[in-house]
């Protein structure tokens, strides 16, 4: 399959993958193909990218969990430096895995790459002292349009990797650290959201 390995749909989510690149070394370094569409429409994924993100964080940043609501985005996310714990979350409220997450870690050097289609809501944690994380999308951003989870949400249950703490009935990240007491941090709109039943009824 060209340049790349597909592990298709996740813990059994239907359209969560994990994309490998071939990655060509020697003593100069290594050469991979980042991004092919041919090679990803030989593994049956039709997807017309039209933005690119990049981002950065720092130990203990937690962003999520969010979603478009109107304009819901497929995104393609990968770290360029540093480790995060990756989550997406199944919104789909005709999927048989409606509610169920799964979470990857990504890092510079697994040069793995996780693919999210649309109808999931995303978040990641930052594991690293410092990582700089790229996803590219096929919907524009639409500042209007945001929707969000709460990260913590006990219906969904995440499992945030070296996180203690106890929940405090919201999103609020007071009292989270990480086992090296790293305090988790998040923006005062991600401490803000709702769960899952709440936000969407069910």
């Amino acid at each position: 399959m060209g340049q790349i390995h597909v592990t298709y749909d996740l813990d059994g989510i239907e359209g969560l993958c994990l994309i490998e690149s071939t990655i060509h070394e020697d003593s100069r370094g290594y050469f991979m193909e980042t991004f092919s569409q041919k090679d990803m429409y030989e593994a049956g994924l039709y997807i017309s990218f039209v933005q690119d993100n990049q981002s950065m964080s720092s130990k203990g940043v937690l962003r999520g969990l969010h979603f478009q609501k109107r304009f819901p985005q497929t995104k393609l996310v990968r770290v360029i430096y540093g480790t995060i714990y990756d989550v997406a979350v199944d919104l789909r409220r005709d999927s048989p895995t409606y509610g169920k997450y799964h979470g990857e870690i990504l890092t510079a050097d697994n040069r793995k790459q996780y693919l999210i289609p649309r109808g999931f809501a995303h978040g990641f944690l930052v594991l690293s002292d410092r990582a700089e994380f790229c996803y590219k999308c096929d919907e524009f951003y639409h500042p209007d349009d945001e929707g969000g989870l709460a990260w913590n949400d006990p219906h969904i249950g995440i499992e945030w990797p070296d996180v203690n703490g106890t929940y405090p009935g919201n999103a609020s990240a007071m009292g989270y650290m990480l086992k090296d007491a790293t305090p988790l941090i998040l923006s005062e709109k991600d401490q803000k959201w709702l769960g899952i039943r709440e936000t969407f009824g069910l």
